[in-house]
């Protein structure tokens, strides 16, 4: 009778001509009829906002804000903005609008680079993963914070010697440990204050109730049950928010790209009334801001790493999105609407997240900066233990929390859209009528891929995975994407096609674009991605030290992304015919099948005359390579 039911439901939903005839993911109005364009321009900004402003915006920038000098941090961080940020995101939406393909079928444009394309899709499939499972996270803390008073705002009853409810501070006053030293003491030095180890009740509940954390990476344990059904949670909100497509989605974000900003001004008002929050403000970009930091070349290395990753650069999801757009759409404006308003976004965050924090030292009498983490420390220890010492604290935690999951889940949609629409464009006649059956399929297998992650070494899983595959990697591929686009496919052609899409721009304002793919931004890719070498240092978590077996598996996963690229060059190679310069050759050249997607927008430059006359001109007329037709390969 079960099995009855649900061939009847598949049949119903995916064979029924009535319901593939309809094509749920285009709507009248859409002038791509085949592959749906987003239902208005606010959809999209909203989309890309969204996709943009992730969790490294609230609980990474403030940190770096703080480490690297307060308020001197924002000049650095925008100077980057303005090199490579911007330059780079409008270089990505900019391609994936103007022929209208994914990650994987744009580089129709370079051939030989199709790799990078496919690399981009495994990076995205992996994040997904554990970004997945951050969102578990969010579900279970914002579910237990139904109770008053909070389950973290004291040690568990069954608690051993290493929690306590009061922070001891002690200061190292010529040698000696002098205890209970507080703010007032300002002789002393931040350097020589040291924190009783012990564990905060936030930090017990995290490790013992929420994680069940393992010795280490060697100790699997069984998998987390609450978080099993948190993350099955997860995955069903993303699949149903995701089962038209864009078409869903885009309404979807109307609420989860802007919840975020009330929670965040709700957070930052309440934050500025408490007693020690001008301590917090200060110490992020008030009168402790260090303008000497300047002059570190670290800073200015951490503030353009921030900026790559929180636009989500390199990822594929910003072609994936920029490709559902109306060809004639001004990419440049979206361009700066999204990165301005992911810069402010970080800065904004900072403020709610340093007032509240500053009201947290005020109360355990510390300095703020032993309050002070970043990542899983911020967003699971020290906060939600800030927000348990305020009145009516399951309020402000349920709104903490909550904002956590719609930032998380504003990004992975993104993610799933980057491989549904790859697997769309490829097979475009096996999945065009089973969107929703794809949605919920890859929705599944990354549930499936995500049960090692919340098992009891769950938390070394996750690490290992960001460390490796959210990484360097993406710089890596980046750069290839810029040689790819600026240098082989040409960069004054590249500014041709941009131009059919937003007009005829003068000389001088493609100037400081050029300056930037040509120059600027390649060569701080360089560096950065040379520095992250040279000072890479083993992932670690808690102070546990991941085993040598753990880190061959890192380099695994971090060879297994970048492989595709040489593999699918080299695959390419061999079924070229004629010499290998002229295989090369015709490699680093457009396809045939590289325009605009719709013939009402190709003009002349892309008319089907033309492309023959190029194709002829530089390949050998039997030289088929660059055809895709059914497939990437």
């Amino acid at each position: 009778m079960r099995e009855y039911s649900w061939n009847s439901f598949k049949d119903l939903i995916f064979t029924n001509p009535a319901v593939v005839d309809q094509e749920p993911h285009v709507d009248d109005g859409d002038e791509n009829t085949e592959r749906g364009n987003w239902a208005s321009k606010k959809e999209y900004i909203l989309s890309m906002i969204g996709y943009a402003v992730g969790l490294g915006n609230i609980w990474r920038f403030p940190y770096l804000a703080y480490n690297n000098g307060g308020g001197a941090f924002l000049i650095p961080y925008f100077v980057m903005l303005v090199l490579a940020g911007i330059p780079l995101f409008f270089l990505e939406s900019a391609f994936g609008q103007f022929c209208s393909q994914g990650p994987i079928n744009i580089w129709r444009a370079v051939p030989i680079l199709q790799g990078v394309g496919v690399a981009m899709v495994m990076v995205t499939l992996i994040v997904s993963v554990y970004y997945n499972v951050i969102i578990a996270y969010s579900l279970y803390y914002m579910f237990a914070s139904f109770q008053s008073p909070l389950p973290w705002s004291s040690c568990l009853s069954q608690a051993d010697s290493n929690c306590s409810n009061t922070t001891i501070v002690y200061c190292n006053v010529s040698g000696s440990l002098v205890a209970n030293w507080t703010q007032g003491n300002s002789t002393c030095p931040l350097s020589d204050i040291i924190t009783d180890p012990v564990q905060s009740p936030s930090e017990q509940y995290w490790d013992r109730v929420v994680l069940q954390r393992s010795s280490g990476l060697d100790e699997t344990g069984p998998v987390v049950w609450h978080l099993a059904l948190c993350l099955l949670l997860s995955s069903m909100i993303v699949a149903a928010a995701l089962i038209r497509g864009i078409k869903s989605s885009g309404k979807v974000v109307y609420f989860t790209a802007t919840f975020p900003y009330v929670v965040i001004l709700i957070l930052l008002i309440r934050g500025v009334t408490l007693e020690g929050a001008r301590d917090g403000i200060e110490f992020y970009i008030g009168s402790q801001s260090n303008l000497t930091k300047l002059t570190e070349a670290q800073v200015w290395k951490d503030a353009a790493t921030q900026t790559f990753y929180s636009l989500s650069i390199g990822w594929g999801g910003v072609m994936t999105l920029a490709s559902y757009n109306n060809f004639h759409n001004n990419v440049f404006k979206d361009s700066f609407v999204v990165t301005l308003t992911n810069a402010g976004t970080s800065v904004l965050a900072g403020f709610a997240i340093f007032s509240i924090l500053g009201h947290m030292a005020h109360i355990y009498k510390m300095p703020v900066g032993e309050v002070v983490k970043e990542g899983f420390g911020l967003a699971f220890i020290a906060y939600p233990d800030a927000l348990s010492k305020l009145p009516i604290s399951p309020l402000w935690s349920i709104l903490f929390f909550f904002m956590l999951l719609t930032v998380g889940l504003d990004s992975q949609f993104a993610g799933i859209e980057v491989i549904t629409t790859c697997l769309l464009d490829a097979f475009p006649k096996t999945f065009k009528s089973k969107r929703a059956l794809l949605t919920i399929t890859t929705s599944s297998i990354l549930y499936l891929l995500g049960l090692p992650c919340i098992t009891r070494a769950g938390i070394y899983w996750v690490t290992l995975i960001d460390q490796f595959a959210g990484s360097w990697v993406l710089l890596f591929l980046v750069l290839l994407e810029i040689i790819g686009v600026v240098y082989i496919y040409e960069g004054n052609r590249f500014i041709e096609d941009i131009e059919m899409m937003i007009g005829k721009k003068s000389f001088a304002f493609w100037l400081w674009w050029r300056a930037c793919w040509f120059f600027i931004s390649p060569c701080i890719i360089v560096v950065i991605l040379i520095w992250s070498m040279i000072t890479f240092t083993p992932p670690s978590y808690g102070g546990v030290q991941f085993p040598e077996w753990g880190l061959v598996l890192g380099w695994c996963i971090a060879v297994f992304i970048l492989l595709w690229v040489p593999v699918i060059a080299i695959y390419k190679l061999m079924r070229a015919n004629g010499s290998p310069w002229k295989r090369l050759k015709s490699l680093c050249s457009p396809a045939e099948q590289w325009h605009p997607y719709l013939d009402i927008h190709r003009g002349e430059r892309y008319s089907q005359e033309h492309c023959r006359l190029r194709i002829r001109h530089k390949t050998k007329p039997e030289v088929n390579v660059n055809v895709i037709s059914s497939s990437w390969l």
